[in-house]
């Protein structure tokens, strides 16, 4: 490991990577196997992640995630939504139909940003916090698409799934860690599936761009 980083802190998000993975919990045994360490290390790395509510211990002494990773993912949202606001902003003008970021959380589709046309006669409203299934509407399904394929022009297109009579089209966003999501547009009017496709899968790539941190 480079002088220039901490080791023991990123054994520490090593930890919570590993945790965050294992859905029945770890022993502590376990996870020092996982990450190639001792148990002594181990534990003073779980009991300072404890103390900060990072990592927790269920009844039968298994570590887990803590709540207090959620704390820290609740901070994350109002920055990803100041990141994908132009972009969103730019398509909806774009294409004339109203544009969001949608972010999994517990396997859910939750709305997280939405932009809406400035010139249109009428458009779709659509609310931010607004939460469906993953598998019905264009911007759940276009996660689940995205998860096995990888082909640059990858996206889903529905109607009707989610409102009566609207459109949606949506694009999974590709290789941010930690996060899945996708950007999207829907409409009542018609669409014109190919170009609307190509701006929108253009507009998920450079979300994606800007939260992986790639240069421009």
């Amino acid at each position: 490991m480079s002088a220039e980083t901490s080791q023991t802190l990123d054994r520490g998000l090593r930890v919570l990577s590993v945790l965050a993975s294992s859905a029945g919990g770890l022993t502590v045994t376990e996870l020092a196997g996982q990450l190639g360490v001792n148990r002594t290390v181990v534990y003073r790395l779980v009991s300072t992640l404890e103390q900060h509510a990072l990592v927790r211990r269920d009844v039968k002494g298994r570590l887990h995630v803590g709540l207090g990773v959620l704390h820290l993912a609740g901070a994350v949202q109002p920055v990803l939504r100041d990141l994908a606001m132009p972009v969103l902003r730019q398509l909806a003008e774009d294409t004339g139909c109203t544009a969001h970021l949608t972010v999994v959380e517990n396997e859910e589709a939750l709305a997280l940003a939405v932009v809406e046309p400035s010139w249109t006669d009428f458009h779709v409203s659509y609310r931010v916090g607004t939460r469906h299934p993953l598998s019905s509407g264009a911007a759940g399904k276009a996660v689940l698409l995205g998860r096995t394929q990888r082909d640059e022009m990858t996206y889903v297109l529905t109607k009707g799934e989610l409102r009566t009579g609207a459109r949606g089209l949506a694009a999974p966003l590709r290789d941010v860690e930690g996060m899945e999501a996708s950007v999207g547009i829907v409409t009542l009017g018609d669409l014109d599936e190919f170009r609307v496709a190509e701006q929108v899968v253009a507009a998920a790539a450079e979300v994606s761009r800007q939260l992986a941190g790639s240069p421009v």
